[in-house]
């Protein structure tokens, strides 16, 4: 028969690994390891306490004869155990081999319950299996093998040496083969806890996969921006000299008579001197930006002089196109920014502005803890397709080779900690950056 606490015995065993998608550098080795052994501890209370209400109802309530002493320490001696590894956790790195060791405490705890309710004989010796599972999945073949050998040991010694079970007389209807009965459960047990253990770990899998396919994209859109870099460094030493040639011969046709007499042209060529500056401070920036390592450039900035500075700027380079600024609640809102953030938001404002040339918003408000940076027009808004893969390289309506500003925006506020958001709305279309405020100017 199946004795009480052989049927909860298996629930330390299953400490089911759990990786967590989503985390940035991976989970690796010690982490699994710390995440199986919080696991296992979790189902070993609840086996604590499983065992101990079991070996009471069974021994009071149905009266088998049961050594109370010797099973009840067993089942004090695993809490003892859980508990101390419970303080020691957090404070050390856990390793596959404390993993292991904890299986085989499992496996100890579970030869000693079964020595004391029947042996071998008891139709839960089925369980040591969930071990060897177990140990197969989560530990390296040289952990596993020793596994294997302690849980062939136990059971070779429970077929010689236990107490056997002294049922009483009527605490079954006669004829009914009550070890029959004890081996049907025990295998619905086994087969439920391992169809659980295989579903909770297919479960992983997937997620890993999906973690991983995410990392390779993440690395494919890196390098993209890396070679973006470099091309956009080599194009600005390439364009130093024309510009400076442009800049020196506008100069000249400005002081020429013909054209210092005519208003129009000396405004005209005005205008163009202009622009060169502008194009001569864009390629400027581009090779300071690409001296710097990575990151050194980021600071902490009221978000209200930031972005009315940043909107500032902008107006006079489309005159054409009315800009609506506004800001709610960010008069001491502080983030992190770098320089690429204002390139960022300034391709959203160029984007919306080739959208809609009638106008376009910039609206900046704090939601919780993160700042939103939101820029809309009242264009045609995003393609279905191109709004499901807004912040990919190269997806643009305008042909191949465009869609990098929104690419780029996207890893500029990844990397600041936050996410860029597209949608489209009854008018035109909205694009966010959203970004974790690092405090207020007040602080």
């Amino acid at each position: 028969m199946a004795q009480p606490g052989a049927a909860v015995m298996d629930a330390p065993l299953l400490a089911l690994t759990r990786r967590r998608s989503g985390a940035p550098n991976g989970l690796p080795a010690d982490t699994a390891a710390a995440e199986n052994m919080r696991q296992l501890m979790q189902l070993r209370w609840i086996a604590v306490v499983g065992q101990t209400l079991t070996i009471l109802f069974v021994h009071f309530a149905l009266g088998v004869p049961l050594p109370l002493a010797e099973m009840l320490s067993v089942a004090l001696f695993l809490a003892g155990a859980n508990f101390v590894a419970r303080m020691a956790l957090p404070h050390h790195r856990v390793r596959n081999i404390e993993v292991m060791v904890a299986l085989l405490i499992d496996m100890g705890v579970l030869t000693l319950q079964l020595y004391f309710s029947g042996g071998a004989t008891n139709p839960f010796i089925s369980l040591f299996l969930l071990q060897v599972v177990l140990g197969a999945i989560l530990l390296p073949p040289a952990s596993v093998a020793i596994l294997l050998f302690a849980a062939g040991l136990s059971y070779a010694l429970l077929t010689v040496r236990y107490v056997p079970l002294e049922l009483p007389i009527g605490l079954i209807p006669e004829g009914a083969d009550l070890f029959a009965i004890g081996r049907w459960i025990g295998f619905l047990m086994v087969a439920t806890l391992l169809v659980m253990f295989i579903v909770r770990i297919s479960r992983n899998l997937h997620a890993r996969d999906d973690y991983l396919s995410d990392l390779r994209q993440h690395a494919a859109e890196e390098e993209g921006i890396v070679r973006m870099g470099l091309f956009a460094s080599g194009a600005a030493h390439e364009l130093g000299t024309p510009l400076g040639s442009l800049s020196v011969i506008l100069a000249d046709w400005r002081r020429m008579p013909a054209i210092a007499a005519d208003p129009q042209l000396a405004g005209e060529v005005e205008e163009m001197q202009a622009e060169v500056r502008r194009c001569k401070a864009i390629v400027s920036d581009i090779l300071h930006s690409a001296g710097q390592p990575r990151g050194e450039a980021m600071e902490s900035v009221r978000a209200a002089a930031y972005l009315d500075e940043l909107a500032a700027a902008w107006r006079p380079t489309h005159p054409q196109v009315p800009l609506g600024y506004s800001r709610d609640g960010v008069e001491a809102a502080v983030v992190a920014a770098d320089p690429a953030l204002r390139q960022a938001v300034w391709n959203l404002l160029d984007n919306a502005a080739a959208a809609s040339p009638t106008g376009v918003g910039l609206i900046v408000r704090a939601e919780g803890e993160m700042l939103s940076i939101a820029v809309r027009d009242f264009g045609p808004g995003f393609e279905p397709d191109a709004l499901a893969h807004v912040g990919k390289p190269y997806q643009s309506s305008k042909g191949a080779g465009h869609g990098l500003g929104l690419f780029l925006a996207a890893n500029v506020a990844r990397r600041l900690g936050g996410r860029l958001e597209a949608r489209n709305l009854d008018s035109g279309a909205e694009v966010r950056i959203l970004l974790p405020l690092a405090g207020t100017g007040g602080e």
